[in-house]
């Protein structure tokens, strides 16, 4: 084959496709753990197979007669297979503008690809039946390092999509919500991670739904709900019960500049104001004001054991959570019961911290951060939910209310149970000096930092959680059934008749 235009274009499709799989596929959509997209990962693993078989061939041989014929079957069937990746993914998925560039440039350039390499497979067709070896230099090596990396991505999209038949979710209507009669719950961010189960949860069980989002084309739960974009479209009349308030911009997706944390916190307190000013104008007020807050609230403090009655420690995150709680405050003075939900680390596949974490260990590049002695307060998404719904029916419950996991671990031990549930091993520790160099305060509160929290309010209250500990947790997330593990920690006790609940 020609190397003045063909292998230049074959380079330029392996680079692209790389970035395509490592970028969008891995990084930013990390599809080998999204249970929706099964087809989609089975049509690239059976394509990347192709692609390795095409690649070591055409690197380091020409195919001449049936050999030729054969290739070009390959490219024909692999020209389908796209095809049905394409549909495939418009019906499964919203790609993000990147990745309809890349496959956009990839189409076109695959193209160009076909039109001179079919000619040069016809010429070769028409050739005795046999294997010529030929190299082509730098290219030859290009195309065998392609050939082994398809071929694992081939393995490894085969593998995750039989995988994601384990990871099909409980289905909404077995997460049993404790609330006995019909409500109409008005959520805020009800496209986020927290937000989407919730809604989702609650219509299955008959609910109403009012869902503020900012971006409609991003709410992707069924109906029925209704779907608003500002909340000046309730009207005063509207009969509202609760009012959970979720919405916030992302507090670990960029560098905290100055920029950054005015806009998390600046985000979280209007929301919440503007809440605060509906609820003031609505003719009936709603019972309970569920408000998102977080751990953080408690600031950094080492071994110390935290309930709801601990006092907190000033660093950046905990002055969000403080404008973010003094901001729901306001509602009491309208009459209305207010739950500060103080969130730890929510697990799950589809978001959240464990969603980055899934992939590295997966590949074996997993291991604890820092020290790995920092304490991890951690809850199950579902778990969360339905500490939700919970509060929302317990007249009880007001004020701060840790949505936390009763046996919080060490982030090493984390790293531990998270390697055992993957089958893998979790030894590669991650240093503290560069992130903190890199990343600064961030750093230090989310990663290298933590709280020791446990939800006393919760088990007081009578809530009981289904995943209590860490190892049961993470391997039903993974799809892997629990094994045999040493206790992750005592259970947490507490004289809960000397607890108050405010």
């Amino acid at each position: 084959m020609s190397t003045t235009i063909l292998w230049p274009l074959i380079a330029l499709q392996i680079a692209m496709g790389g970035f395509d799989t490592f970028y969008h596929h891995e990084l930013t959509e990390r599809l080998a753990w999204r249970p929706s997209q099964r087809r989609e990962l089975l049509l690239h693993g059976i394509r990347n197979g192709f692609y390795a078989v095409l690649f070591a061939a055409f690197g380091f041989a020409e195919l001449h007669g049936a050999w030729a014929m054969l290739a070009i079957a390959l490219l024909l069937i692999e020209l389908v297979i796209t095809l049905m990746d394409f549909v495939e993914e418009d019906m499964s998925r919203a790609l993000p503008a990147t990745e309809r560039v890349t496959h956009t440039l990839l189409a076109l350039n695959y193209g160009a690809i076909l039109a001179l390499l079919v000619p040069v497979l016809r010429m070769w067709a028409r050739q005795e039946s046999t294997i010529v070896p030929a190299t082509y230099g730098l290219y030859s090596w290009l195309a065998a390092c392609a050939a082994c990396g398809t071929a694992i991505c081939a393995l490894r999209d085969l593998f995750a999509s039989r995988r994601c038949a384990r990871l099909v979710r409980n289905p909404a209507a077995q997460i049993a919500p404790a609330l006995a009669e019909r409500r109409t719950i008005l959520v805020t961010g009800a496209t986020g991670f927290i937000g989407q189960r919730l809604c989702e949860v609650l219509s299955v069980y008959g609910h109403d739904v009012i869902a503020l989002v900012r971006d409609p084309g991003k709410a992707r739960f069924c109906p029925p709900f209704t779907l608003i974009t500002d909340l000046d479209q309730i009207a005063d009349s509207e009969k509202i019960d609760a009012v959970v308030n979720l919405a916030g911009e992302p507090i670990s997706n960029g560098f905290w500049t100055k920029s950054k944390r005015e806009g998390i916190v600046r985000s979280r307190v209007e929301m919440t104001a503007n809440v605060v000013r509906l609820l003031a104008r609505l003719d009936r007020r709603p019972e309970v004001l569920i408000n998102g807050s977080a751990i953080g609230w408690y600031g950094l403090r080492g071994d110390e054991s935290l309930g709801e009655l601990g006092d907190s420690k000033p660093c950046f995150s905990h002055d969000i959570c403080a404008a973010w709680e003094q901001a729901a405050l306001r509602a009491e003075h309208l009459g209305v019961r207010v739950v500060r939900l103080r969130i730890g680390l929510v697990l799950g596949t589809e978001g959240g911290m464990l969603s980055r974490l899934l992939t590295p260990f997966e590949w074996g590049v997993g291991g604890p951060i820092g020290s790995g002695l920092q304490w991890m307060s951690w809850i199950e998404r579902d778990d969360l939910v339905r500490l939700i719904v919970h509060a929302i029916a317990r007249r009880e419950i007001s004020g701060p209310l840790n949505a936390t996991a009763p046996q919080p671990v060490r982030n090493a031990f984390f790293a531990k149970a998270l390697g055992r549930a993957m089958h893998r091993p979790a030894l590669l520790r991650m240093p503290a000096a560069p992130l903190q160099l890199a990343l600064g305060d961030f750093a230090d509160e989310l990663l290298l930092g933590g709280q020791r929290v446990v939800p006393e309010k919760a088990l007081v209250s009578g809530f009981t959680f289904h995943y209590p500990d860490i190892d049961g947790a993470l391997a039903a997330i993974v799809g892997r059934p629990a094994s045999r593990q040493r206790p992750s920690l005592k259970k947490i006790s507490f004289d809960s008749m000397a607890y108050r609940m405010k």
